[in-house]
């Protein structure tokens, strides 16, 4: 079980099982990824610093239950990830701290029951995990999401005019690369009278409802990316595919942030209350329209996923132009929404792959040593 895919894969999966439902868990996913990432860099430096032989390689005797990884034994690389995932998970979840502790340790027993690594080898792995994370939670503690929102919603005609509106403080919180979270903020949104019409004039067809209904509910690119890295083999590169993971969820927790500072400061209307009659396919959020959510964290993940797997890249591009479109044939967004939301995303993926192009991985797909 452990040892399908790369150290980190499994625990991706566990907190989209123990995170409450109702919003894309950007912010959790970034910090959980992050953590594994360093932690693995680390791991990775002193592995080469050591240089100790796998058990098989030791003794004959030891036979392997899976694939023995070309690196270096200690640490444990699948332990490294278990405890920074653990300390991380811990804190975001700390009513499931002793199950996910559990859990942590059992990744690592299943190294040496597999015959691939010295119970010394997990130890320190997960203690290198643990301590990395612990400085990602410190940060976590200081990002501002837990601001509490003091603000009014502006009584302006015009202007998104719901009673509560959820994450308001959102586009305030500590981004992982933005220099600020206006920094690619649109210009104002325009008046909306043609995109009404353009809105209700829409064929609603079957199809339309699925794609509305699917982006709506499945974290595809999550998904992707996790295919993306089997089909490339990356699971046999730990650091690679921690890369992909990490930049992955940067880039949309980033273009989330930016993307609510939009949204709060424009406070554009939804279609639904810009006209009353109209009846939208999908339930409505309860937060301004303008820039689009779905456009801008979709266009951001696309397009460092483009970097990363070039050769796959129209095919991220119009799943990012097929996500946005959803929410239009979903009837809770105008296509403006959409539009600017994709530009802000790609906008925010390009800065991010500044930074990317600079960490010294190597060219796309990871030239890691291993």
């Amino acid at each position: 079980h452990w040892n399908a895919g790369a150290p980190g894969y499994h625990w991706g999966h566990i907190l989209h099982q123990i995170v409450p439902k109702g919003r894309p868990p950007f912010r959790e996913l970034s910090l959980l990824h992050v953590a594994i990432y360093d932690a693995t860099v680390a791991a990775w430096d002193t592995k080469y610093a050591y240089n100790r032989l796998r058990p098989t390689r030791v003794n004959a005797s030891v036979k392997n239950l899976v694939p023995v990884p070309q690196s270096p034994s200690y640490p444990c690389e699948y332990s490294v990830a278990a405890g920074a995932a653990a300390a991380v998970l811990s804190y975001l979840f700390p009513a499931k701290a002793d199950s996910i502790q559990q859990l942590a340790r059992q990744a690592g027993e299943s190294r040496v029951a597999a015959g691939v690594q010295y119970p010394s080898d997990v130890q320190a792995g997960f203690e290198l995990g643990k301590q990395v994370a612990e400085r990602v939670v410190a940060r976590a503690k200081t990002d501002g999401s837990d601001a509490v929102w003091k603000g009014s919603v502006p009584q302006k005609p015009g202007l998104w005019n719901g009673t509560r509106p959820a994450s308001a403080t959102m586009g305030s919180q500590k981004t992982w690369v933005l220099d600020s979270t206006s920094q690619f903020r649109p210009a104002p949104p325009p008046d909306f009278t043609r995109d009404m019409a353009e809105l209700k004039n829409r064929k609603v067809t079957e199809e339309a409802k699925a794609r509305a209904f699917y982006y709506a509910t499945q974290d595809f690119w999550s998904d992707i990316t996790d295919q993306k890295i089997f089909e490339y083999r990356l699971y046999t590169n730990p650091p690679a595919a921690a890369r992909v993971y990490a930049l992955k969820n940067i880039a949309a927790y980033d273009a989330q942030v930016a993307c609510w500072e939009a949204k709060y400061t424009y406070w554009g209307i939804r279609p639904d209350q810009y006209d009353t009659t109209f009846k939208p396919v999908l339930h409505t959020p309860p937060f301004p329209g303008y820039p689009s959510g779905h456009a801008a964290t979709s266009s951001s993940v696309a397009t460092v996923l483009g970097y990363l797997f070039p050769a796959d890249a129209p095919f991220f591009k119009a799943k990012a132009d097929e996500c946005a479109e959803s929410r239009f044939e979903g009837g809770i967004h105008f296509r403006t929404d959409n539009e600017m939301g994709l530009e802000m995303g790609r906008k925010v993926g390009e800065y991010i792959l500044k930074r990317a192009k600079a960490d010294g991985a190597g060219e796309p797909l990871g030239s890691v040593k291993e």
